[in-house]
């Protein structure tokens, strides 16, 4: 396995790990964190991924025993990563993106979002975060597809991972988690708003987004659920910064920040059972967000809105939510799309800011993104 970690522009190339830690099953979950726990203490790095459904494992009423086909964990352990990227030395290197589809259709996707909706008149929850796929066939090479999207829309979190059988192509703007001794920070995003490409129009519609009332009700909703997720393992709970708009090439998205404090050696199990998967892509409140999400979404998310990074020796972790986020398997990708669902929310508006959310990708296809 390679990974290569691109956060906050310091670029750390995991490579020809001593040992691989791989994980299918629910039950096999704590043991790979007890053997991670291990090699941190003698000195070693370790990086790799958790899959939207290892959240599952933490939670009785969630699990199931049984084999998942895509990995819940997969973890390499390194003497060190080295501060360099990767190097291509083909000097033309193609892609094509074809049969680009949507693997739910609009009209079930608006009977979801009126049931969501339904739920939350009910009171069974406050938000959901609702998630489809984008699929399309995929040819050319994947580090040169990754980095061309990343220097066409800079992000503070991207990674690249190789492995057997499969690549992850993550683009992502939101960090997870962020751990330095004993300082703990998650940054929740939560809001949309699209860009018009004109200076004045940006400006005016920035603003118009940060006091949006529906935005900022989905924000600090969520921003709530994470100050009370840290809560369990830390104490000092702040909420630093609310509502920052950042600009990315496509849209506007609004993030917040919440910190603690931790014990520096926390068990690493007990730190992310406490928090993940973030309630940024649940919803809250986040077990009940949980149970709707399997129900109405039908089929696992995989890698989409789980966790990518890496942890020191000390323990100190470095995590991101792989969100606009491209999972290739034998020439065929997924890219889950997800939105907060809130009472105020519309079918054809959530529709609409999935397919501003997924621009990115369907504008480089070569052929439009056919719904069905």
């Amino acid at each position: 396995m390679r990974l290569l970690i691109q956060f906050e522009k310091k670029p750390l190339l995991f490579s020809n790990p001593i040992k691989l830690f791989i994980c299918h099953n629910p039950k096999e979950l704590k043991n790979l964190f007890s053997q991670l726990e291990l090699a941190l203490a003698s000195g070693l790095y370790v990086g790799g991924f958790l899959s939207y459904e290892a959240g599952y494992c933490w939670e009785d009423k969630l699990t199931q025993d049984k084999d998942y086909d895509f990995p819940l964990a997969y973890f390499g352990v390194y003497s060190h990563p080295l501060n360099k990227t990767l190097e291509i030395k083909e000097r033309f290197l193609r892609h094509q993106l074809r049969d680009m589809r949507l693997n739910v259709s609009k009209e079930r996707y608006f009977n979801d979002i009126e049931k969501i909706r339904d739920y939350i008149r009910k009171g069974d929850v406050y938000q959901i975060t609702y998630c489809l796929k984008l699929l399309f066939t995929f040819s050319g090479n994947p580090w040169a597809f990754y980095k061309k999207l990343f220097q066409q829309q800079p992000v503070p979190y991207p990674a690249y991972l190789e492995a057997e059988g499969f690549t992850i192509l993550s683009l992502s703007p939101e960090l997870f988690l962020k751990k330095s001794f004993d300082y703990l920070i998650t940054k929740p995003m939560k809001g949309t708003w699209p860009r018009r490409g004109n200076p004045f129009f940006d400006l005016f519609s920035r603003m118009r987004f940060q006091y949006d009332s529906k935005n900022r009700a989905e924000n600090v909703m969520i921003a709530d659920l994470l100050r009370n997720d840290l809560g369990r393992v830390g104490e000092v709970i702040r909420c630093p910064r609310l509502f920052e708009v950042t600009k990315y090439r496509t849209l506007f998205q609004m993030t917040s920040t919440v910190s603690a404090r931790v014990k520096p050696d926390i068990s690493l199990y007990e730190l992310f059972g406490s928090i993940f998967p973030s309630g940024s892509v649940t919803g809250a409140p986040k077990i009940r967000a949980m149970e709707i999400i399997r129900e109405l979404e039908r089929e696992d998310r995989h890698i989409y809105t789980g966790c990518i990074g890496y942890i020191t020796p000390k323990k100190d972790l470095f995590f991101n939510i792989p969100i606009r986020t491209i999972l290739l398997k034998e020439g065929q990708a997924q890219m889950g799309i997800g939105g907060g669902i809130v009472w105020d929310s519309t079918p054809e508006g959530e529709w609409q800011e999935g397919l501003l959310k997924a621009k990115f990708i369907t504008s480089l296809a070569d052929s439009p993104l056919v719904p069905h």
